[in-house]
């Protein structure tokens, strides 16, 4: 993972010549990393608007609820390769190379700018994901008229995994469910629930990216929104649910460079990263089946939108 975010960061500074302050238009360099990066960070997204609800039903006052949820994200061939020559300024024999998410050889690409032109090589990749899995923890309480809050959080806290090497990871979120039937007369009689839902969720990591012996800190910040129209019905022991809703996900990439690129012609740059990825907005539509016993829960649905998802967890559950 260093060696790829070393290669993708490299293209930002390289030049055909070692004169310095040849850099990369911002504008050029959001859409080049935006193509590559964006499939990573919209499945993260989509993840994280997942796994709120199980039910339409609020929780009473002072009701609650704890549950953990693993939500599998499928991907898509399209998400694991871009075509180069899709972006201004960029062009390539290649009509494909990987995305972060891809695998295999990395295009020779050409960069023509308003001060400089260059040609650098994507890198090779050995990653070839098919899913995501995305784990969420996440608490709800009652309030008064029919309204429940949900939370979910992740401390802060330092990794170092293998070849994604050293880094930091925090996730928050906090959402809300509301009764929707109490304030429609007659329809409130209905045998079923009808609630509406939203959330938000923070992706925060930051990782360290060395390139000829310079150090650097990278950081990605990723916020899920979601709103969503949940329908449930309860029968017995089983509680059906499906949903339709809206994710957007917004992504904002920061970094705070000195790099020397180079064997013999060094070049070094100082220039702060600081940009952010163009919204991913969808619709989705989901479905989904859950047990109850006692106060233990056990659940399941399925998501259809551009990031199809798998989610499943256990809980507990009172009033």
């Amino acid at each position: 993972m260093k060696d790829i975010l070393t290669l993708i960061f490299a293209f930002v500074f390289l030049s055909s010549s070692a004169q310095q302050n040849n850099i990369v238009n911002s504008d050029d360099a959001n859409a080049f990393f935006s193509a590559y990066f964006s499939p990573f960070t919209n499945s993260i997204g989509v993840g994280l608007n997942s796994g709120w609800y199980n039910t339409a039903k609020p929780h009473k006052l002072a009701g609650f609820d704890v549950s953990l949820t693993i939500n599998m994200i499928t991907l898509s061939d399209e998400q694991k390769s871009f075509n180069p020559n899709d972006i201004a300024n960029f062009s390539s024999s290649d009509n494909s190379t990987p995305t972060i998410l891809g695998k295999g050889m990395g295009a020779e690409i050409d960069y023509t700018g308003s001060n400089f032109s260059s040609t650098f090589t994507m890198p090779e990749q050995n990653i070839n994901l098919t899913s995501i899995p995305i784990p969420t923890l996440n608490a709800g309480i009652g309030l008064v008229k029919g309204t429940e809050l949900n939370i979910r959080y992740i401390p802060a806290y330092d990794y170092d995994i293998g070849f994604i090497g050293e880094g930091s990871i925090e996730l928050y979120g906090a959402g809300v469910k509301h009764d929707l039937l109490q304030w429609i007369p007659i329809v409130n009689k209905l045998p079923f629930d009808l609630s509406f839902q939203a959330a938000l969720s923070r992706f925060k990591t930051s990782f360290e990216v060395e390139s000829q012996s310079v150090k650097q800190d990278v950081s990605l910040n990723i916020d899920a929104t979601t709103y969503n129209l949940i329908l449930s019905k309860k029968f017995a022991l089983i509680t059906a649910y499906g949903s339709m809703g809206y994710n957007s996900v917004k992504t904002s990439f920061s970094s705070n460079t000195n790099f020397q690129l180079g064997s013999t012609n060094v070049i070094e740059f100082n220039v702060p990263l600081d940009m952010e990825f163009e919204s991913q907005s969808v619709f989705q539509a989901a479905a989904g089946v859950r047990l109850q016993f006692a106060i233990f829960t056990v659940y399941a649905n399925q998501t259809f939108s551009d990031y199809p998802i798998t989610s499943a967890g256990i809980g507990i559950s009172f009033r």
